[in-house]
């Protein structure tokens, strides 16, 4: 079996000969984990069963540490995150779309990044990505104060910057599923560490529309879904489903009964995560870690529907040590 057949008998809730899984870092915790093992090779070796490719902008650093993204939002990555970073400025002070003007969609670029994949000579299940799909990019424009008060106070203003958003990236999306790519992958942060940010109600009135729409246009192409959504977003599993989701990842522990998860939701959802990066990894033992990753195999991933992963990219406060056991018991099922 190999991994994209793996991959894409977990997604149809058959039980495969072992899980699959996918490890991803942050620059710190890789560079760390290099230096530990002493083998600049060993990501290669992982033996990870998702290859991406991701339209996001495209990061081009404008001075040391600061780094402006192809929506014209300035990144400074000059403290301890150095893969995000946190915004410089408003693109959009007021709640005006005179203000701002989309960037031209760079076709060229986004032919080059399906290409540069799908030539990669590996057995991996392929996606491809948009990182700040609705709700992040909004707010990466107009501030997340600002555009969480205008969902309250300046509905036309809001529906009219995510209609946009919304248009920009069915673009991205018709010309990724024109390639033959396995699935199409959503990134949107709408949770806290308990319920949502914007509320129920704001979610279902500005983002689940368009979220829809896109989800649309992947399912028509006969191509699973998958959503990237850090925090408690559990209300909304069954709109997801509705809509067509396949996969939810992060799936943190530390917010999810895991199990209770499963067994609810397990029939029509899949679920790729896990392994807590929040609580777990950098405070356990290695033993610890290899006996809860055998655990989640365990139980998530009975009757299929599971990747087991880090909740997030390994943020670099993870001994390596931590990770290597992590590894080891994802390849040794």
């Amino acid at each position: 079996m190999t991994k994209r057949e793996r991959v894409l008998a977990a997604l149809s809730h058959q039980q495969t000969d072992f899980a699959p899984y996918q490890v991803e870092f942050t620059q710190q915790a890789r560079e760390r984990v290099e230096q530990y093992v002493r083998n600049p090779e060993f990501f290669d070796n992982i033996g990870n069963h998702v290859d991406g490719a991701y339209f996001d902008g495209y990061f081009i650093e404008e001075k040391p540490g600061y780094f402006r993204d192809g929506f014209g939002v300035l990144w400074n990555r000059t403290g301890a995150d150095k893969d995000i970073g946190v915004i410089e400025g408003c693109s959009i002070p007021e709640p005006d779309m005179s203000l701002y003007t989309f960037p031209p969609f760079d076709e060229k670029k986004l032919r080059a990044e399906l290409e540069a994949l799908l030539a990669r000579k590996n057995d991996c299940f392929k996606t491809f990505s948009i990182g700040f799909s609705m709700y992040e990019r909004a707010w990466t424009l107009r501030g997340m104060e600002n555009f969480l008060m205008d969902m309250a106070v300046e509905e036309d203003f809001a529906d009219e910057l995510l209609d946009a958003i919304c248009e920009y990236n069915l673009q991205v999306i018709r010309i990724a599923l024109s390639y033959d790519i396995d699935g199409f992958y959503f990134g949107d942060d709408w949770g806290q560490q308990k319920g949502l940010i914007m509320g129920a109600p704001h979610w279902r009135r500005f983002i689940k529309p368009r979220m829809a729409r896109m989800f649309a246009e992947v399912k028509k192409a006969g191509k699973p879904v998958f959503l990237h959504s850090c925090g408690d977003i559990q209300e909304l599993f069954p709109d997801l489903i509705e809509m067509g989701l396949d996969c939810y990842q992060t799936f943190q522990p530390e917010i999810y009964d895991v199990a209770a998860v499963k067994k609810e939701y397990g029939d029509r959802l899949s679920f790729w995560g896990g392994v807590s990066t929040q609580r777990l990894l950098p405070y356990a033992s290695p033993a610890e870690i290899k006996r809860t990753v055998k655990e989640l195999i365990q139980v998530v991933g009975k009757n299929g529907g599971y990747i087991v992963a880090p909740t997030h990219g390994i943020p670099g406060d993870v001994p390596p040590k931590n990770i290597v056991a992590m590894i080891e018991a994802m390849q040794q099922q």
